[in-house]
């Protein structure tokens, strides 16, 4: 059997101080077969156990840290990761790879070496934050809804709460998502976010029927929010997941031909 080829990560260019290590997958590198080929880390779409299992071992082997794998929601929920993580009652214990808890959450933190804060996206913004002083971690999953919801602002409460780390004294990462050219929305989205500041990042968008659409930029919506939460620096890698099918998976491009595998962000201390 052909072994499967090295994980490929891609690393932030950020001003993330020593002893911060984060990267996000693509979908390569992995052993699913189609529609989820390759890397694809994600346990509910409808892909194979043991391929996802595969995918996440080498996904954790590549970054060199250990993955905890949430259960996202598009929420606000924020969990604090420690050295023991809980696991599903009933379940045999495995140790090389906890499982994706009961309780759901879309944001992370941690303060203990070895632990990576993990989100998985496929079109939702990945955000990563690191304490200048290097004593703290987190990483949140950003659709619109946890955006306008709050799940940015409850990430850095949790680590100014939990790690006495000021938001002046973080450093972020925006990674890959949904372009502003190909997320359409209706109007739902758009008074979804009450600042006005949010509005620059809706453009108008005529359609032959006459609806009222409008295409966002979701990156430029999370920089402002955090930006405006006193965050110290943004870094954002403006690349498109929908515009980039051999790179990424993307919920919205591939969905209306079937399913479709999910990327993973995370950030660790060494």
């Amino acid at each position: 059997m052909t072994a499967p080829p090295p994980v490929p990560l891609l690393r932030p260019d950020w001003p993330a101080p020593p002893g911060v290590q984060a990267a996000m997958s693509t979908r390569d590198g992995g052993v699913s077969a189609k529609p989820w080929q390759s890397l694809n880390l994600g346990a509910a779409v409808g892909d194979d156990a043991l391929a996802v299992a595969q995918n996440r071992a080498r996904f954790a082997a590549a970054l060199g840290a250990r993955p905890y794998w949430l259960r996202q929601v598009h929420g606000v929920q924020v969990r604090k990761l420690g050295a023991v993580h809980p696991r599903r009652p009933g379940k045999p214990d495995q140790p090389d790879e906890p499982d994706e808890p009961d309780e759901p959450a879309d944001a992370a933190w941690t303060d203990e070496p070895g632990i990576a804060c993990t989100v998985q996206v496929a079109d939702c913004l990945p955000v990563l934050f690191a304490a200048r002083h290097g004593g703290a971690v987190a990483a949140a999953h950003a659709g619109w809804r946890g955006l306008a919801a709050g799940v940015l602002e409850a990430t850095l409460q949790a680590l100014q709460r939990g790690a006495g780390v000021a938001p002046a004294d973080v450093v972020a990462w925006l990674g890959p998502c949904i372009g502003a050219r190909q997320f359409e929305v209706g109007e739902d989205v758009v008074r979804a976010f009450a600042e006005p500041a949010d509005a620059r990042s809706f453009v108008p968008r005529s359609r032959a029927d006459g609806s009222a659409r409008w295409l966002v930029d979701l990156q430029q919506l999370a920089q402002q929010r955090l930006l405006r939460a006193g965050v110290g620096s943004v870094s954002v890698l403006p690349l498109c997941t929908v515009e980039d099918g051999s790179r990424f998976f993307s919920f919205r491009r591939d969905s209306a031909t079937g399913p479709t595998g999910r990327m993973a962000a995370a950030i660790f201390l060494c």
